[in-house]
């Protein structure tokens, strides 16, 4: 790319969004700040979008076209990602395995990858953090044991990031900024302390952006959340999104199985014989119900 202000159209990628303006990185790694053409409505436009741009001078532009999206998160609300780092922490707050089988029904919908990272862990570990480690890599899920106190595990993670679009997501407290900030050298951003009195984080990102990586690729920190609604979907699609299912349901009486009432069933069987943790059982029960809640309520 030239750097001349009166060229017509330039490619970049947008990594924020602040006050009514958006914030434009280019191949060569410059930032521009940019207003949207009149034609483009606002909230169309997300975090992770790649765009074509008009310069109005040496850092601003104008927003004339947004290019085609290869994926799309909405909460955290953000585009064009390649894959997700769930984080949970070994304690301050323990893991939330409900809340981590929730992000994964999103993950999975999406057709994204997503990576486990159990944080903290220099401190002592419990049931949860066991069920996470012996059970979740068994179905294919990459799980990483990080400390940025000790520096354990951030070398893995960084090499796991490169030259992607990549999501921190998880609830508050657990050290997703804390992880940023080491993996991105030479930023600093506020942290807050663990909330003891309420066992949860105080979290301190207020918006989605995306931070360039040296090594190529960005990383984005979102707000933290407890609360995550599941995609439209029929009742039917739900066990698809639950790795560790289809292969037992082969054992399944019959074909179209939803894993609820129904006798002589391979995922009940391996629920009960612990094959498949009650939790994770219980989390798939909790999605089908509401499922098939809204389904009754049309």
């Amino acid at each position: 790319m030239t750097r001349d202000a009166g060229e017509k159209s330039v490619n970049g990628l947008i990594i924020k969004r602040y006050s009514g303006f958006y914030y434009v990185q280019t191949q060569d790694n410059r930032i521009f700040e940019c207003k949207l053409r009149g034609k483009l409505k606002d909230g169309r436009l997300l975090v992770g979008d790649r765009v074509k741009f008009t310069l109005t001078g040496s850092e601003t532009g104008i927003i004339d076209t947004v290019l085609a999206r290869d994926a799309e998160l909405r909460r955290p609300a953000i585009a064009n990602v390649n894959q997700v780092l769930v984080v949970m922490s070994y304690v301050e707050p323990i893991p939330n395995l409900h809340l981590l089988d929730r992000l994964l029904i999103l993950i999975e919908n999406q057709g994204l990858e997503a990576v486990i990272v159990l944080n903290k862990c220099d401190l002592a570990g419990n049931e949860q953090v066991e069920t996470i480690i012996e059970y979740y890599t068994s179905i294919g899920y990459p799980v990483v044991s990080t400390s940025t106190k000790k520096n354990i595990g951030i070398q893995e993670l960084a090499d796991i990031i490169k030259g992607s679009i990549t999501v921190l997501a998880g609830p508050s407290g657990v050290g997703k900024t804390s992880l940023l900030n080491v993996l991105i050298p030479g930023m600093e951003m506020k942290t807050d302390q663990v909330s003891r009195k309420l066992a949860r984080g105080k979290h301190t990102t207020r918006h989605v952006e995306l931070f360039p990586l040296i090594s190529g690729g960005w990383l984005a920190d979102t707000p933290g959340f407890g609360v995550v609604d599941l995609p439209a979907m029929k009742r039917e699609e739900l066990k698809s999104l639950f790795r560790g299912f289809s292969q037992l349901a082969e054992k399944c009486r019959f074909i179209n199985c939803i894993h609820a009432g129904e006798k002589e069933c391979g995922v009940k069987d391996a629920v009960e014989k612990g094959v498949i943790p009650a939790s994770r059982y219980q989390s798939y029960m909790i999605g089908l119900t509401e499922i098939i809640e809204k389904e009754r309520s049309y």
